[in-house]
């Protein structure tokens, strides 16, 4: 074996070399088994329910009925990264999403560096999504039943919980789906989307009866500070539009269905988003929100004074997180199995079974580590600490569709960044501005992680990269 050379870390590894390795891992092939619709509803299984169900009582108080704004901000910063994603996913239409982008474009330890931010952003924030789970089941049951299950085992650490073990159920449930198959995960997600959408469709249209227009001001009671505060921490809800991304290699027709998925996507969440927010604060003063886990459900219970319609929301709310655990998790084990394909991880991620084409003990690992992190961790902690990933490697897509064009600018595109270069400029430039609105906290979990994946990097993926194994030489650009 070749032993990496001094400078490798900047090796870039070809386009067309990730595009012709598509599909193939270790014992068996990927199968490409999902069209547009099923594209799309993975992003928004992966996005929606996440800033709604969750995170809304959390960044209300601290902007107040302007949460529209900040929803719309964050939209916004999205939109940007968006349109990237959508020529990077058109070009290079494989599973490891900006790891495999920034892999052409900028350099194996940047593409490392993105990789380990994604760690973050999806098996951190599916496991954020899940200790919110039990919280809406516990509604569930004591609207429909009248009985809750002990915080102790139900609710997340440092708010009375010891071990959420709802969190680890659905994370259960997830793999279950998972192992099944690609085609049946992507069936049981369009199923539990479609249901999740006419239940915040149901919300609007009860919440909406109890419209005040007092509780709407004022409008905006921290100013641009809420907002900008307030649009970092809702930023989280936007998170996972680009998991269609993640299935480049089994998508039927990746090249035109992958830049539609994502940006139907996005725009489909944003506008339930600004609606759900809107009937949110208009119903209720937006102090009541203050510590108000699940929010929407007590919208309906305080103002619209009726047991029923919180039942249905809350069971809403069980199908709208379980699908986006589903999502994210599948999401998670295709960027490692990209990941592992390139040497940079243990080759355990890229084993394919032959029979249901699922990476199986990727999954599983996944499963493990998802589930312990969602019954031991809180959640706000983690909203945090994945949405300084994800806009860390958001930032990197904006940088790597500008590089490729410079680089490769006669690759065939099918979806092309309008107002290049200004678009992804402006995507870098939002990133950053909401990275820096983060608390101290937030950025020193970030900066840990940050040094752990680079001790990790230089200890086992530097050496094992397959580009270095097979004495490639180094690139100065995609070739």
């Amino acid at each position: 074996m070749t032993r990496p050379r001094a400078g490798g870390v900047l090796r870039t590894k070809p386009v067309d070399r990730i595009v012709a390795e598509g599909g193939q891992g270790e014992g068996g092939e990927l199968r490409r088994s999902m069209g547009l619709l099923q594209l799309t509803f993975f992003s928004v299984g992966a996005t929606l329910g996440t800033g709604i169900f969750v995170v809304l009582g959390e960044a209300v108080p601290l902007v107040g009925p302007a949460i529209v704004v900040a929803f719309l901000l964050a939209a916004l910063t999205a939109l940007f990264s968006a349109l990237s994603y959508a020529e990077l996913a058109g070009t290079i239409p494989v599973s490891g999403s900006s790891y495999s982008y920034t892999y052409a474009t900028l350099g194996e330890i940047v593409a490392w560096v993105c990789g380990w931010c994604l760690l973050l952003e999806y098996a951190v924030s599916v496991s954020a999504v899940a200790v919110g789970w039990g919280q809406y089941l516990n509604e569930f049951f004591d609207k429909t039943f009248g009985f809750t299950m002990p915080a102790a085992v139900s609710g997340p650490p440092g708010d009375g919980g010891v071990i959420n073990l709802p969190a680890v159920a659905v994370v259960l449930i997830a793999t279950f789906l998972l192992l099944r198959g690609t085609s049946e995960s992507a069936t049981a997600n369009t199923i539990m989307v479609f249901l999740k959408m006419g239940v915040l469709v149901f919300f609007c249209a009860v919440a909406f009866t109890a419209f005040r227009s007092a509780n709407l001001t004022p409008f905006a009671p921290m100013g641009m500070a809420g907002i900008s505060a307030a649009g970092s921490k809702v930023f989280f809800s936007y998170i996972g539009f680009d998991a269609a991304s993640t299935a480049g290699e089994e998508a039927k027709n990746p090249r035109r269905d992958l830049p539609l998925a994502i940006l139907l996507s996005l725009l489909i969440v944003t506008v339930l988003y600004v609606a759900v927010g809107l009937a949110a604060v208009a119903a209720e003063p937006w102090q009541e929100f203050e510590d108000a886990e699940a929010s929407l459900a007590m919208v309906l219970d305080r103002a619209v004074g009726m047991a029923w319609p919180s039942a249905v929301l809350s069971l809403g709310a069980v199908i709208a997180i379980a699908s986006v655990v589903l999502t994210v998790m599948y999401g998670q084990t295709r960027i490692l199995f990209a990941m592992s394909r390139d040497g940079l991880m243990p080759p355990i991620f890229k084993r394919v079974s032959p029979r249901t084409a699922v990476p199986v003990a990727n999954t599983l690992l996944v499963a493990l580590f998802i589930s312990t992190l969602a019954a031991l961790v809180p959640l706000g902690r983690l909203a945090d600490a994945t949405s300084i990933g994800t806009l860390f490697a958001f930032a990197l897509v904006n940088v790597g569709v500008m590089v490729l064009r410079r680089t490769r600018p006669e690759m065939p595109r099918s979806f092309r960044t309008p107002l290049f270069p200004v678009t992804p400029l402006l995507g870098f430039g939002f990133c950053v501005y909401l990275m820096f609105k983060l608390d101290n906290a937030t950025w020193v979990v970030f900066l840990v992680w940050m040094a752990a994946g680079l001790i990790a990097y230089f200890a086992y993926g530097h050496r094992h990269s397959l580009l270095a194994r097979q004495d490639v030489p180094e690139g100065r650009g995609p070739t």
